[in-house]
């Protein structure tokens, strides 16, 4: 596969006693932990033209390359999330900013509010996670023909994901009678990855996924895309053989690679190293260094 090697840059200060923070310094501190970076500007570049390739490897070598920086984007964020939700598991009260940074994921994630806290921020905790590079792979691969369907050229949407407001996206062909749903257009292909990754977060068909990935965190490792891809069944209309095909998506193309990768690059997942995954000049920084996959 044609890879371009990973350009992180190191990151290095000196030894210094900090001073105590003042009450101002502290609530800045709070600001500054629960607010995500802005986003760089190559995660609004537009989807290339996957048509123009004739060679099938050169297609998917390209189309994996161009995704999984944008994986890798979204992921990153997610965990800045999750730590700042794991530092508020510790705390016995919550500021003003921290309790409104909770109000917002428990609405954006569905989590119900009306329940005691600790309950609120364990159900989160299982909601605000990551999904592995090669579950979005081969899910993005499977659903947009390699990223040449008419919903990704048009809308950008990589996931076939559905919107229920008219004019909201690309009404499709074949859209059965007595049917409302339009595919959703996105601004840009990594707004398809965020949404897709933020709905099999939230949304309750996908709760048995979440209850997989949550057991392996508390073994201590992070689930794959084979085994998350078992939680998909309610995914498509195939149901269990949308499932296997998932799977055998991610086999052929040996897509454990980027799971494997994503994992080295997270590094020591300090807030630090998040921070600067995710303020990446350039997409080719994310892209892992050696190796490739086959297909």
């Amino acid at each position: 596969m044609l890879l371009f090697p990973l350009l992180a840059a190191a990151i290095s200060g000196g030894l210094h006693t900090p001073q105590p923070l003042s009450d101002r310094d502290r609530a800045t501190t709070v600001r500054a932990q629960t607010k995500l970076p802005p986003l760089p500007d190559w995660a609004l570049n537009a989807l290339p033209d996957f048509s123009d390739y004739r060679d099938t490897t050169e297609k998917k070598a390209a189309f994996f390359s161009f995704l999984y920086p944008r994986i890798v984007l979204a992921n990153s964020r997610i965990l800045m999330e999750r730590q700042v939700l794991q530092s508020l598991r510790q705390k016995t009260s919550l500021s003003p900013a921290e309790t409104a940074w909770l109000q917002r994921q428990s609405e954006r994630l569905r989590v119900n509010e009306d329940q005691p806290r600790a309950q609120q921020l364990e159900k989160l905790a299982t909601k605000l996670d990551v999904v592995p590079p090669s579950l979005v792979m081969a899910q993005a691969a499977n659903e947009s023909a390699w990223g040449t369907s008419r919903f990704a050229t048009q809308g950008n949407n990589l996931f076939g994901q559905w919107c229920f407001r008219p004019g909201c996206g690309l009404v499709p062909r074949n859209r059965g009678e007595g049917r409302s749903h339009e595919v959703a257009r996105f601004a840009s292909p990594y707004q398809s990855v965020s949404a897709y990754i933020d709905n099999l977060n939230r949304h309750p068909s996908y709760r048995q996924l979440r209850a997989i990935r949550a057991q392996a965190r508390e073994s201590g490792r992070m689930a794959d895309g084979i085994l998350l891809a078992t939680g998909l069944e309610s995914y498509s209309e195939r149901g269990a053989h949308y499932v296997e095909e998932i799977q055998a998506m991610i086999h052929f193309n040996n897509l454990a690679f980027y799971d494997r990768q994503f994992a080295d690059t997270l590094g020591d997942r300090s807030r630090q190293r998040l921070n600067q995954l995710a303020l990446a000049r350039d997409a080719a920084t994310l892209l892992p260094s050696v190796g490739g996959s086959e297909g």
